[in-house]
């Protein structure tokens, strides 16, 4: 690398390095003195007041049923909030806090305030009306409901597919969740940024151009955190590879081109070589979005925000030699220029005091952040001022008492950063009290006290005052620390219904396949019975079997149908299904040669043979539907009925297909042939069911909404395969459509607006289930499984 570029990436970082060393300087001298302790309590006196009261027993039934909401949910405990008059100062102390930790504002100031207060008022309103009809924001449903309103489907569909493909390949030895919830975070914190940056006063397609970017530009800034902070400090790589992958950063950020992967052995060869691309284009984006008067702060923060974290992160907790500016230098470091690279990020002009105020900040968070983990990090054997402190508090007397330095940096903040401004002083301790009722409840009493005596050994009065606000203090809670915990449950809750998804799925494919067969009558022996073959053939092959699990799940999870009852039912739909799949490859329809993997039937044996075999499967399916014995008569006659329209209305989406061949459909005819061709086998898979369980007609009619969307849904993914897919994934050829010279969503809407129409059907689906009776979990992973699914 070039002897100059490693010479001013050091002096770049020396000089951060000596402005944070002046900050910590000033710092110490505080502590020093104590002079926190007087500030603080005198700010205590007059915080009070709004937080600590004498409360009647009716008042205090209020307060448990409170605090029993917020552990029971995210949506009780906002309804609870608005019903006892606190939303507003929940509303706003919690905006108050994200313009000055994430935004660098100054809150004494008139359009602060301004836009706090119209921010709070919207958010109000948001989260008190009633979203009985409408996906939970943080759904696929909701973000894509949202880009919507926003303009920016585009980028949001990028995105997403991004968070999904990232979380698949989060190695098991890190957290996933975590991971996508810290990108999730700062995908929104650029959002954020820009919003503020771009104001009201611009036009709606500028706004949605600088939105898209902005989404596209915090993912890529986002990507750092699980791909090199939390990977780096995970134990996936090796030594010898942490110090290879730490060198393709160094080199990247200094000279401004990622390098070449090189030579990696061992097992994290194919992770590596996925992150070095993903991180590679990510880079590429985020320069390529630098202007020039921008692009060298970003450069800057960005080296000095990753040498700062390898700095930290190379230290060895067994090690009693190092200083107090060793221990604190490195994080007033990371913990400013982590926020200071997303104003260049966005391009956001220099504003002097948003970067003074960010600077002196950043290391309230960290050293926040650090108490709350530092016996996690104990484990791990991490380096942290908490951690060295507890390690080396007894024979080192010169180090600096963690605690003292946060109480002291939140005295400084209150009053030499924002100048004793009132509102400042309020959010802050606010925060602070807030920090330490959490950390209680985590640690429990006794441990919680051991840790006070330690750390407020020194101070014991000033202990004693913070106790007593740590056990009566009210309203100290905020929006984005109940958002964080709501996001983290949605995504594991995700995981866990993904998981046992995937397995009943796998369970209930087997036991579908061992039914399937159709024997050979045993009475004839000496006879070949060729449609026989020939259907088994088509049933053997690698079949999905969506439809009858889709039966399956919702007979036996949702209306509690006995499994073998309904047996007959659940080979007539695979029959049918397969049938209608015989009948399509034929030379007559769309002539293809391959199907679920294998050559399609009529090349295996003949045209003739597959029109018999698919007309001797139609009428199998009708005859298992008469064995479903062990319900009431007339309502499997009702369900045949329903089922014999269903299979005349198939046939009429299969004719408009074929005579659509060769003319240009409108999109209105696409739908409606695609939901004769899919949806109505997708809703005989549901109502079918639900016949046979004796379901209202309300019910029944919120399925036969959900298949309609899913059917058009699952139809344009199709057709995004054909041109995008992979053919042995697919186990079919690709590009059909084109030879065929059929009309499809892709040929009329594009593949960007074919993408749309899938997302705006699946929000449409979404909703259809928000009607439904019955836990519908599995439907909605159904759903993400069609739009989502590589074959």
């Amino acid at each position: 690398m070039n002897e100059e570029l490693i010479n001013s990436a050091n002096s770049i970082y020396r000089q951060a390095e000596k402005k944070a060393a002046q900050y910590f300087k000033s710092l110490h001298e505080q502590v020093m003195k104590k002079t926190y302790a007087p500030l603080l309590t005198k700010d205590i006196k007059s915080w009070k007041h709004n937080h600590i009261h004498h409360h009647s027993f009716l008042s205090y039934l209020s307060r448990r049923k409170g605090k029993s909401n917020i552990q029971e949910g995210y949506h009780n405990y906002i309804q609870w909030l608005y019903y006892t008059g606190k939303l507003d100062s929940y509303l706003d102390r919690s905006i108050s806090y994200i313009f000055m930790r994430d935004l660098g504002r100054d809150l004494n100031s008139t359009d602060t305030q301004t836009r706090i207060r119209s921010i709070v008022d919207s958010l109000k309103d948001y989260l008190i009306k009633d979203k009985s009809d409408k996906p939970e924001l943080f759904s696929m449903a909701g973000l894509y409901r949202f880009a919507q309103k926003e303009g920016v489907e585009s980028a949001m569909i990028w995105v997403m597919n991004k968070l999904k493909t990232v979380s698949t390949n989060i190695p098991k030895e890190m957290d996933a969740d975590q991971a996508q919830r810290k990108l999730i975070k700062i995908i929104a914190g650029v959002v954020m940024q820009e919003t503020e940056e771009m104001g009201d006063k611009i036009s709606p397609d500028e706004r949605a151009s600088r939105l898209d970017k902005a989404i596209r530009l915090g993912y890529c800034y986002g990507l750092t955190y699980p791909f090199i902070d939390d990977l780096l400090d995970s134990n996936v790589l090796s030594t010898k590879e942490k110090k290879q992958y730490s060198d393709l950063i160094r080199t990247t950020l200094i000279t401004g081109s990622v390098p070449e992967m090189g030579e990696w052995h061992g097992k994290t060869k194919e992770l590596i070589r996925y992150i070095h691309s993903e991180l590679r284009d990510a880079f590429e984006y985020l320069k390529a979005h630098q202007q020039p008067e921008t692009s060298k702060n970003f450069f800057e923060h960005a080296y000095v925000f990753f040498n700062s974290q390898e700095v930290d992160r190379l230290k060895d907790l067994s090690n009693a030699g190092y200083t107090n500016e060793e221990l604190y230098i490195p994080i007033i470091l990371k913990s400013a220029s982590s926020r200071l690279i997303v104003r260049s990020v966005i391009r956001a002009p220099e504003d002097e005091e948003i970067d003074s105020r960010t600077f002196y900040y950043g290391i309230y968070n960290q050293l926040a952040d650090d108490f709350t983990d530092m016996f996690e990090d104990m484990k791990d054997g991490a380096v942290t001022p908490y951690t060295y402190y507890l390690e080396y508090h007894d024979i080192r007397p010169d180090l600096i008492n963690p605690f003292e330095l946060y109480w002291t940096v939140i005295s400084n903040l209150i009053h030499n950063v924002y100048n004793s401004d009132p509102k400042t002083c309020e959010v802050i301790l606010d925060r602070v009290i807030n920090g330490l009722k959490r950390f209680k409840e985590r640690m429990g009493n006794e441990k919680y006290k051991e840790v006070m005596e330690l750390f407020f050994s020194g101070n014991p009065k000033f202990n004693k005052v913070i106790q007593q606000l740590v056990r009566k203090a009210d309203d100290v809670d905020f929006f984005d620390k109940l958002l964080r915990d709501h996001i983290l449950t949605i995504l594991k809750n995700e995981r866990k219904e993904r998981e046992y998804f995937s397995e009943t799925i796998e369970a209930v494919r087997n036991e579908i396949n061992t039914i399937l067969i159709i024997p050979k009558d045993q009475k004839k022996p000496l006879i070949k019975e060729p449609i026989i073959d020939a259907a088994n053939y088509s049933l053997e092959g690698d079949g999905k079997r969506l439809r009858p699990i889709m039966t399956w799940l919702m007979a036996v999870n949702e209306y509690g149908l006995d499994k073998s009852a309904i047996t007959p039912l659940l080979r007539s739909l695979e029959y049918m299904h397969t049938a209608s799949l015989i009948f399509d490859d034929l030379p007559s329809q769309d002539n293809a040669s391959i199907r679920r993997g294998h050559p399609t039937l009529h090349q295996v044996y003949n045209t003739a043979i597959a029109e018999l075999t698919g007309l001797f499967l139609t009428q199998k399916a009708t005859n298992e539907q008469a064995l479903l014995d062990k319900f009431d008569s007339k309502t499997v006659l009702n369900l045949i009925q329903y089922s014999s329209q269903m299979t005349a209305d198939m046939c009429k989406g299969q004719a408009m297909d074929l005579d659509s061949k060769g003319k240009q459909l409108t999109l209105e005819q696409l739908n409606m042939m695609s939901f004769y061709k899919t949806g109505i086998a997708f809703e005989a898979s549901l109502v079918m069911p639900a016949i046979l369980a004796e379901a209202n007609k309300s019910e029944i009619a919120a399925l036969k909404n959900y298949a309609y969307h899913t059917g058009i849904a699952f139809q344009i993914k199709d057709d995004l395969l054909d041109v995008e897919g992979d053919w042995n994934l697919l186990g079919k050829s690709t590009n059909k459509d084109a030879e065929n010279n059929n009309s499809t969503f892709v040929s009329i809407l594009g593949p960007g607006g074919a993408r749309k129409a899938m997302w705006e059907h699946y929000c449409l689906a979404i909703e259809a289930l928000q009607k439904m009776p019955h836990n519908t979990t599995f439907l909605k992973h159904i759903l993400n499984y069609f739009v989502n699914r590589d074959y």
